[in-house]
């Protein structure tokens, strides 16, 4: 695995961020989101509050919205905001998050039978414990752990279930390992009480494999669990380091 970055570091100057391991992939950051481009249609399959589930994508944003964000109807937001920024409705599938997006963190690997891209946004403001009884939302809120995850090579509809479930599991490990708690309970945390994942296949056939499984035990779920934790720990760094410094500056 090469190492994680934070490509849209303010101090950087950088706004395009283009893969090395699926060719054409390039995650760009713009007014008010993250746009992850597929240089062709690709097999997705996500929890996106818009234009969630198994679809045909082109194309993935990840908005940014204040604390504040009046979130009664975020499908018929994000379709305003997709058309004023230019985008096609079809193929798209949209996240929503309070983290500031210059805390992206992508991390990627060539397993020499897939090319996995993650990039991750997190911040734990509200983190919660699946498992126990607690307070339920009457309505969407912004996600606080986003994770968009592609991979260039061929994957079975199983296969794009299992490696969803290793993501959700890394992320939980990851706030594990970083003491990450749930306010409402004091227990470890296991995410935050909206978070969000895309994945989008490519399906080419560059790569001679098709997976089948993408548990941890496998070349590719171990290569998604390892990708995902490095980048949401890293993404979970920046926004401490972040709030740290603003103190030091009070």
């Amino acid at each position: 695995m090469g190492e994680v970055q934070l490509p849209f570091n303010p101090g950087s100057g950088a706004a395009v961020y283009h893969s090395s391991v699926w060719p054409g992939l390039m995650l760009e950051w713009k007014q008010e989101h993250l746009l992850l481009e597929f240089p062709v249609e690709a097999e997705g399959l996500s929890s996106a509050v818009y234009g969630g589930g198994m679809v045909r994508l082109k194309r993935a944003v990840n908005q940014f919205v204040s604390r504040d964000y009046e979130c009664s109807n975020p499908v018929r937001d994000m379709e305003n905001k997709l058309r004023e920024w230019g985008y096609p409705l079809e193929g798209c599938a949209g996240l929503m998050t309070a983290v500031p997006l210059e805390h992206a963190a992508v991390a990627e690997e060539d397993i020499g039978s897939a090319g996995i891209f993650c990039c991750v946004t997190a911040a734990s403001g509200n983190a919660a414990r699946a498992g126990v009884r607690r307070n339920v939302l009457a309505a969407y809120r912004s996600g606080t752990i986003n994770i968009m995850l592609g991979i260039d090579g061929r994957l079975t509809p199983s296969a794009m279930v299992n490696a969803v479930m290793t993501a959700t599991e890394a992320k939980a490990a990851a706030l594990a390992d970083l003491g990450v708690t749930d306010p409402e309970n004091g227990l470890i945390a296991t995410g935050t009480t909206t978070d969000a994942v895309v994945l989008a296949v490519s399906g080419s056939v560059r790569y001679a494999a098709e997976h089948v499984y993408a548990g941890t035990a496998t070349d590719l779920g171990g290569a998604i669990g390892r990708l995902v934790y490095a980048a949401v720990t890293a993404s979970l760094g920046s926004v401490k380091a972040a709030q740290l410094a603003r103190k030091d500056s009070q």
